[in-house]
């Protein structure tokens, strides 16, 4: 751990407090007239960091919150709180992360260095994708491209403002939620769409 990533986790606490009074990243938009997905997110695949396939389609009846990670970010914190969640609902909930360096060059590290970084930092043991690049634009991962386009989830356009933004996809395949970087994967209305 970096002398920044050792500061960055012991002010983590404070940093979200305040960073929660920004709104743009406390944005929370729900699938309120539950639109179905023009493009099936069981059809979707992802290259895990260890080079296996992760094939969506092993992941129906349960809930799947996707989040672009950095390891070196005021958010990392939110490793911990995403562990946590994991264990407390892995009967219902797959947790997956996506480490990306989209944002001021958070995420430096090889696929091998994240891995270690995450285990040993915060005990993650939830599936992590290999680095590629959450935000519009040519070489954006293909799972953030049906997460961020309409045409294919059926009603959201917005993509991670910063590192940490949250997708739920509830146990049909359908995106009911994105939560911003500031809202706390314990935050009580992730909670409550878990629970749903």
């Amino acid at each position: 751990m970096t002398l920044r990533q050792i500061i960055l986790k012991f002010f983590y606490p404070l940093f979200r407090r305040v960073k929660a009074i920004d709104s743009s990243e406390k944005l929370i938009l729900y699938n309120s007239s539950k639109k179905l997905p023009l493009v099936p997110f069981y059809n979707l695949t992802a290259t895990a960091n260890n080079g296996s396939n992760l094939y969506f389609k092993e992941l129906e009846g349960k809930k799947v919150l996707l989040v672009n990670t950095a390891s070196d970010c005021g958010y990392t914190g939110q490793y911990e709180e995403l562990e946590k969640l994991y264990k407390q609902y892995q009967n219902k909930l797959v947790i997956i992360g996506f480490p990306a360096n989209d944002f001021k060059e958070q995420e430096k590290g090889t696929d091998e260095q994240i891995a270690a970084f995450c285990k040993i930092n915060y005990g993650v043991t939830f599936p992590l994708i290999k680095k590629s690049s959450v935000i519009k634009g040519r070489n954006q991962n293909e799972v953030f491209d049906w997460l961020t386009n309409k045409n294919k989830n059926g009603w959201n356009d917005e993509q991670p403002s910063w590192n940490f933004a949250k997708y739920l996809v509830n146990e049909d395949g359908v995106l009911v939620n994105y939560f911003g970087p500031a809202v706390s994967p314990l935050d009580e209305t992730v909670i409550k769409a878990i629970e749903d």
